[in-house]
């Protein structure tokens, strides 16, 4: 009878901890995601911050360009156009060279985030 109360606590002993392993198991998974995600969204935001402040950057000295080549063509709107011919061309050329490039280099760099943190 006694055999028997020492082999019920011990399996009570071995149910808890198996029950406090898999708590804390799962607790670990958890705090590893937050880590994981949270180290991805922070390159992510800090990346787009560069992004932004570089368009406006572009923006200011295109702006700027069309100002200066339309004082020199004599029509302050013909500096827009051919600022505006140049964009275009530089976006066809780019679509089409880049396109692949840049989806492979952002999902590469995605996934080394999450892979090595």
């Amino acid at each position: 009878m006694e055999d028997n109360k020492d082999k019920m606590t011990i399996m009570e002993s071995l149910i808890e901890r198996i029950e406090d392993y898999s708590k804390t198991s799962y607790e670990l998974f958890k705090l590893k995601a937050v880590d994981k995600i949270s180290s991805v969204l922070s390159a992510t935001i800090s990346n787009l911050c560069s992004v932004v402040f570089l368009f406006i950057f572009v923006i200011i000295v295109h702006i700027a360009l069309a100002i200066w080549l339309g004082e020199l063509m004599g029509k302050t709107y013909y500096g827009f156009f051919v600022v505006a011919a140049f964009d275009i061309i530089i976006w066809v050329v780019l679509s089409f060279v880049m396109n692949n490039w840049l989806k492979k280099r952002i999902s590469n760099s995605i996934i080394s985030q999450m892979l090595n943190g």
